[in-house]
């Protein structure tokens, strides 16, 4: 039973290799996450704050996650074009830029106010 728990554990960080890999879009993710994470050191959040934006950052990751399985598996049933197809891939897409906005707005709230009073 440990072995296999263990080993759901290396499915999932081939998953993750895969990612970041593949998707240009993940890297960028992480580059602002590295951005992020060093202006609240910089900034000094507070524990609040930091589980705003931890949540923040693993949202948009996962939503970069499901997208990249969904367009895979649509790739997989759908070779050829099929407007079902691309409907799913842009509804997925949208759930990534909606986690992206909605982390963006995390941002400005959290490090917006701290920016203007460091000036």
């Amino acid at each position: 039973m440990i072995k296999q728990r263990l080993q759901s554990f290396q499915y999932a960080f081939q998953g993750l290799a895969e990612l970041i890999k593949t998707q240009p879009n993940l890297r960028i993710h992480l580059l602002a996450t590295s951005v992020v994470i060093g202006g609240g050191f910089f900034f000094r959040l507070s524990p609040n704050e930091w589980c705003a934006v931890a949540l923040a950052i693993s949202l948009v990751l996962a939503a970069e996650a499901f997208n990249t399985a969904l367009e895979y598996l649509v790739n997989l049933v759908s070779p050829d074009y099929h407007p079902l197809a691309g409907k799913v891939k842009d509804l997925a897409a949208a759930g990534v830029l909606l986690a992206a906005t909605g982390s963006f707005v995390v941002g400005i709230i959290i490090f917006l106010p701290k920016v203007f009073s460091y000036f």
